[in-house]
């Protein structure tokens, strides 16, 4: 299985001085009402300067949240740095947007993302994506993909404790990944690409992807065609991991091959223009696409990921055929003449070696789970 993704990991953060006292900065936020100078409880929120208490206060803690130390001395005091920093999620920009990159800075260490999960961080960053005028959707998005590098925050993007809300999220999340705007103004949701290789990693995951009645790898297969390189990441990475239920879903995937062989094969396909000798054999969404000059896929993590999964739909016998029928074997061969990367040219090797042999395959040596 492909390794989880790691971006985003973090948020860049301000430095502040070292001998910043941690007390100074949590207790502000924890109760934002000056508790730290003695101030009563109430006093503060009925008072103008309350915003500019908070701000000063999460400022002080994403800065905080820059430098190791600072993320050591947060983690001590974890249940009341996350439960104040969650509470600030809902309040203006100039308040919320540092809570929010606190926050992604945090998850990024290992144990303190999974007291996140512990308390419900997904569920509380899940309820807050969907609130109107909200400034730090993308935040939000990249604090999620944080949370489910871990197996415990998919579990809970995925509901999996409750029968009936199993798979709500991640079909927001899908919907909102494939329906926004990210040609002409700032991509909130393109991270979410990320959060489908995290969660396809795990069964329970793929298999709500593939669930036809929720025709959800339908949908992400055709952000493929997006300019965005992080949105191609997500795809290419979410169909390789989905094909390794393709010895029990076959039928599945070949019932969206008009989207899915180009979105597998066009990023293998080399730089030349095909002829009509080649393109007669395939079907109009691939010969359209390789008559004509096209932008290259350089990244070569999104070619090996397209080659593992056409490996992993060609080990089955059907797959084999079902590539043969859009001139598929071609396609590999023109794309191998082409590349120069070693790690790739072994991915076109692998699946090489499935179609020159058809008799016994050795499904050792294709992809593996990790």
């Amino acid at each position: 299985m492909a390794t989880r993704t790691s971006e985003p990991r973090g948020v860049n953060s301000p430095s502040i001085h070292p001998w910043m006292n941690f007390a100074l900065a949590t207790s502000g936020i924890y109760l934002a009402a000056g508790r730290r100078i003695g101030w009563k409880r109430g006093w503060i929120w009925n008072s103008p300067c309350r915003v500019r208490v908070k701000k000063a206060a999460v400022d002080i803690v994403q800065g905080l949240t820059g430098s190791e130390d600072g993320l050591l001395s947060l983690g001590h005091h974890w249940k009341i740095t996350f439960g104040s920093l969650s509470c600030l999620l809902g309040e203006s920009k100039e308040v919320s947007e540092p809570a929010a990159e606190a926050l992604v800075n945090l998850s990024q260490k290992t144990e303190l993302s999974a007291k996140m999960v512990s308390i419900g961080m997904i569920q509380i960053a899940m309820e807050m994506l969907y609130r109107k005028n909200l400034v730090i959707t993308r935040l939000l998005v990249m604090l999620l993909v944080n949370l489910t590098q871990l197996d415990a925050g998919v579990s809970s993007l995925l509901q999996v404790e409750d029968e009936k809300m199993r798979g709500l999220y991640v079909m927001k999340l899908v919907r909102s990944f494939c329906t926004s705007s990210y040609e002409t103004r700032e991509d909130l949701f393109e991270h979410v690409g990320s959060i489908l290789v995290n969660i396809s990693k795990s069964e329970a995951g793929r298999k709500i992807i593939l669930d036809p009645k929720r025709g959800l790898l339908k949908q992400i297969v055709r952000q493929f065609d997006s300019t965005s390189v992080l949105r191609k990441k997500g795809v290419s990475g979410t169909i390789r991991n989905c094909c390794f239920e393709a010895e029990n879903q076959l039928q599945n995937f070949l019932l969206i091959s008009e989207f899915l062989w180009p979105a597998l094969l066009l990023p293998v396909a080399g730089k030349k223009l095909y002829g009509e000798q080649d393109t007669s054999k395939m079907p109009l969404e691939l010969a359209s696409a390789l008559s004509i000059e096209r932008e290259a896929v350089d990244d070569p993590e999104i070619r090996i990921e397209t080659l593992e999964a056409i490996y992993l739909i060609s080990v089955q016998e059907a797959g084999r055929r079902a590539l043969w029928s859009v001139n598929g074997p071609r396609i590999l061969q023109v794309g191998y003449e082409d590349e120069e990367n070693p790690k790739v040219m072994e991915a076109y090797e692998r699946v090489g070696s499935l179609l020159i042999e058809e008799g016994g395959i050795d499904e050792s040596s294709g992809p593996t789970l990790k």
